[in-house]
Formats: structure tokens, C-alpha cells, sequence
């Protein structure tokens, strides 16, 4: 800014004034910013609004005018702003010494809910993160499928029991019938077995009788 410490506190008094007047100014960017923390700490005596903050702030704007607009208006418009009361905007070089020149201005709009902010994580460890749930899914999905596979083979194993529950007795009282049955059929089978080898041996010396009378009558003749 230049100049003597004193010469820059009366140049910020009378920035401020200009700005509490007026709402906005333009001034060199390098003032603007020198000038930015020196009004927001006077809003902040007027947010305060007791006596002794009016007293601090008439010790740097001896304007009584200007410091009543600051205590009475512009301080309670900005009680629900924790701070950033003012904004800079840059304009760019100045015609003939192009120096940066900028626009301090008061914040009107009014103050909106803030958004939690999110913390930014790294490439690497979002993968990571997202391949955990997955695995999770994964082996819960196949705990689940080997459950009721397992559910699946005892529901079998209990139909098939019952089964074969319900056929023994059944089976244990048809045995003996079928026994009995069976040893019949064998006799019988015997039976017809043994007759029809008699017949044969009945039929054979039917066959074989004349013939043998036959030969003996020839022996008979032979001899004498």
C-alpha cells in the first residue's frame, strides 16, 4: 500500500467507510485485500452490538452516521453468516499504470443449509472398499445355497426313510407266503419232472420189444 504505518490505517479507516456507505467500492486488488480483513472485523463488533463494540468501532470510523448504519443494518443482516462477510472480484489492469484492480463488495444473498462435506478418498482404496461387500454378498450367497442344499439332501433322506418305512411290514408279511408259494412250484416242477421220465423210460421198452423178440427168434434159428 506505501506509505507510513499511520498513513495506512487512515486509508483502511476511510476504505471502510466508502464501503459501509456504499455496499461496494473499487480499489486496487492489493488494497482490497488488506481492506477485506479489516472490514469483516468491524462486522463482527456490529454483530455484537453492545456498547463497548460501538465505542471499538468509532475509535477506527469516527463517522457516527456510517457507524449507526453498521450497528443497526448491516450487522444484523449477517447474524446467521459465521463469516466471509465481503467479496472480492478482480477487474484486471488499470488503464495507465496497469495496476490490478479489483471490487470489494458487501455478501447480500442470504445464507443456505451447508452440505456435509464428504472426505475425497484415494484411487487405490476405493476398489478395495468396494471389493469387501462384494466378497461379503458373495459368501453369504453361498452359505445360503450350501444351506438349503443341505436342506434340500435331509428333506430326500427323511421322504426316502418314510418310504421305506411304510413298504417294510409289507414286505416282512408277504416272505412267508412267498415261501410257501415257491416251495410249491418246486414240488410241482419235481412232480412233472419225474413223470415225464417214466413215460420216456415206458415209451423206450415199448420201442424196443419187438425188436428184441425179432432178434431172438433169428438166434433161435441160427442155432439149430
Amino acid at each position: 500500500m506505501g506509505g507510513s504505518p499511520a498513513h495506512q490505517r487512515h486509508m483502511l479507516s476511510n476504505l471502510a467507510a466508502a464501503l459501509f456507505e456504499h455496499g461496494k467500492i473499487t480499489t486496487t486488488e492489493a488494497r482490497a485485500r488488506r481492506l477485506r480483513p479489516y472490514a469483516e472485523k468491524l462486522i463482527t463488533f456490529a454483530k455484537r452490538g453492545d456498547m463497548h463494540a460501538r465505542r471499538q468501532v468509532l475509535t477506527v470510523v469516527p463517522d457516527k452516521g456510517i457507524v449507526h448504519n453498521l450497528f443497526t443494518e448491516i450487522g444484523p443482516s449477517f447474524a446467521d453468516r459465521p463469516g466471509g462477510y465481503t467479496r472480492i472480484t478482480k477487474l484486471g489492469p488499470r488503464k495507465g499504470d496497469a495496476a490490478p484492480m479489483a471490487v470489494i463488495e458487501l455478501v447480500r444473498e442470504e445464507v443456505s443449509a451447508a452440505r456435509p462435506r464428504r472426505r475425497t478418498r484415494r484411487a487405490g482404496a476405493a476398489p478395495a472398499t468396494a471389493a469387501a461387500p462384494a466378497a461379503e454378498e458373495t459368501a453369504a450367497a453361498t452359505a445360503e445355497g450350501a444351506g438349503a442344499e443341505d436342506a434340500d439332501i435331509a428333506d430326500v433322506d427323511d421322504s426316502e426313510a418314510e418310504t421305506f418305512a411304510a413298504e417294510s411290514p409289507e414286505a416282512e408279511v408277504e416272505t412267508p407266503e412267498a415261501e410257501a408259494e415257491d416251495a410249491e412250484d418246486d414240488e410241482d416242477e419235481g412232480d412233472e419232472a419225474t413223470a415225464e421220465s417214466d413215460e420216456a423210460e415206458v415209451t423206450d421198452e415199448a420201442d424196443e420189444g419187438p425188436e428184441e423178440a425179432a432178434d431172438d427168434a433169428d438166434d433161435d434159428k441160427d442155432g439149430q
